[in-house]
């Protein structure tokens, strides 16, 4: 299968900038060598600065042009910590083209946070949320200069499509765990990127609206060998462990590979994307019956923002 995008179709990035969750390894870190080597100024949001510096001299070393990478401390297992980020990022820039919610974890067993939320939850949404509804008013401040193009990416996964919740009106709702088998791990990882899915199917909605010129768009990569990847699999004894060291190495793709429908995301016309689209490596495509609900929908947007207030960062 022919891949989405190439790299010499991409469009110049000089003067743009990117801001990625995670990205010390895995799709984030592809991601992030091949838009700064297009000239892009993309800020790696990461919770360790020793693992961040590494990857960025890696990066550089690998070559990145006109391009440049810089560390933004951000740990999404604390919301206050996506809140700081906002306000470290106000003061460096005056303006953001890109977010990608990259970051995610998947290997259970999980548990409640001192503010009494499911810990993967956190990680995989509310953070990701509190970082993106910061720093809305730039990216819209960026979207109306003329020939702008910003987008918003949240990365998804197939595992959407295991779970199919009757409601996420409540707060009880965002916690649901599916227990610690690996099957179990899967569907509560799929949970909460189906969260994620619907919340910004809602925000689209918004921008849609109120003639807001900002993309929102939902990728999963694909099949893709990466850390996180690999440790929600080796967490199960014997077969999860066989899987992750022997079967993934085999038949899952390169970081490479999975940033190309993310960098499709990023650059492909702006048409195709209609409706916070889903996109794969096969193209733009239709997501589970969950995940385009709009009741569901509204309830997760409506629910997390009464979350996020409860919070009172």
């Amino acid at each position: 299968m022919a891949p989405l995008i190439s790299e010499k179709d991409l469009p110049d990035y000089h003067g743009k900038v990117v801001l990625l969750t995670g990205g010390n390894s895995g799709i984030g870190y592809a991601t992030i060598q091949i838009l700064a080597r297009h000239g892009a100024k993309v800020y790696m949001a990461t919770r360790n600065e020793s693992r961040a510096n590494e990857a960025i001299q890696k990066i550089e070393s690998e070559g990145i042009g006109a391009g440049s990478v810089e560390w933004l401390q951000l740990d999404l297992s604390d919301p206050r910590s996506a809140a700081r980020a906002v306000q470290t990022f106000l003061v460096k820039e005056q303006r953001l083209d890109l977010l990608i919610n990259n970051a995610a974890v998947g290997a259970g067993p999980f548990k409640l946070t001192s503010d009494g939320l499911l810990d993967i939850m956190v990680t995989n949404h509310i953070s990701h949320v509190i970082l993106t509804t910061g720093l809305l008013p730039l990216l819209k401040q960026t979207a109306a200069e003329p020939r702008s193009d910003v987008r918003i990416i949240a990365l998804s996964s197939a595992a959407h499509s295991f779970v199919d919740p009757s409601s996420f009106a409540t707060r009880e709702s965002l916690n649901k765990d599916y227990g610690n088998s690996l099957k179990g791990a899967l569907n509560t990882y799929g949970y909460t990127k189906l969260a994620c899915m619907l919340y910004f199917k809602a925000l689209q909605k918004r921008f849609d609206a109120d003639g807001t010129r900002i993309t929102c768009v939902s990728v999963h990569p694909g099949a893709i060998r990466t850390p996180g990847g690999e440790s929600v699999f080796a967490g199960t004894p014997v077969v999860g462990l066989l899987f992750a060291k022997v079967i993934m190495p085999m038949m899952f793709g390169s970081w490479k590979d999975g940033a190309l429908p993310v960098l499709y995301a990023a650059a492909g016309p702006r048409e195709k994307f209609k409706d916070a689209a889903y996109v794969t490596p096969k193209g733009v495509e239709a997501p589970s019956k969950a995940a385009v609900d709009a009741r569901l929908s509204e309830e997760v947007y409506e629910t997390t923002e009464r979350v996020v207030k409860e919070l009172n960062l």
